[in-house]
């Protein structure tokens, strides 16, 4: 087997981006913009040389079908389990939690974050909206949160850090090395969420 060397502190995290569905490259801008090499993930192997991870949003069902497909399902859960960070938005919530509300037959996750999410709860592509939302842990103010047939979280365990709500609803969770937001950070032009992922992508090596 080989060994690869490991990081020296001051090289960029390498972070990628699954690609299987929704808004890759908004995400791949972003993570750029916080000093990160950001790739695109279809693959086992690719998956293999990251430092991080972002799961995009999309639709879940779809999502957790393709990593399927591709051979990535077990290997992400794989990789979540041992502590690789881990930042899903909107589906990329959905796809972290270790339970859904509302479940299609077929839906899979890949955990990762002990909290129980409701899709769609915020309503249909009709209903989305932006709204500013208060972060714990982010500097500067509110980040415009993109909700777009948003989940929200319906309860978390103990180990689970509530970031922010919105309504009265959790809509930003941490627990160790995975984070997740109801809403897309990556569509306005503010990046510092990307930048705090970056950072816990640091912090981790």
């Amino acid at each position: 087997m080989t060994t690869l060397p490991l990081p020296s502190a001051g090289e960029p995290p390498v972070i990628g981006v699954l690609a299987l569905q929704g808004d890759v490259r908004e995400h791949l801008i972003a993570l750029a913009t916080a000093d990160a090499l950001a790739r695109p993930i279809r693959r086992p192997e690719e998956l293999a040389e990251v430092d991080g991870l972002v799961l995009p949003g999309g639709e879940s069902t779809t999502m957790s079908k393709l990593a399927t497909l591709f051979g990535l399902l077990e290997p992400l859960r794989a990789r979540i389990a041992a502590g690789m960070p881990v930042y899903g938005t909107c589906a990329g919530m959905i796809m972290l939690a270790d339970k859904i509300l509302d479940p299609r037959s077929d839906q899979e996750t890949f955990g990762g974050i002990d909290m129980i999410v409701r899709r769609n709860a915020f309503g249909r592509q009709n209903e989305s909206f932006e709204a500013a939302v208060a972060i714990e842990e982010i500097d500067g103010g509110p980040v415009e949160g993109v909700f777009i047939r948003a989940p929200w979280v319906e309860s978390v365990g103990a180990e689970v850090r509530v970031l922010a709500r919105h309504g009265g609803h959790i809509v930003a969770v941490r627990q160790g090395n995975a984070v997740a937001t109801s809403f897309h950070p990556e569509l306005t032009g503010d990046h510092r969420l990307h930048r705090y992922f970056a950072d816990m992508v640091r912090d981790a090596r």
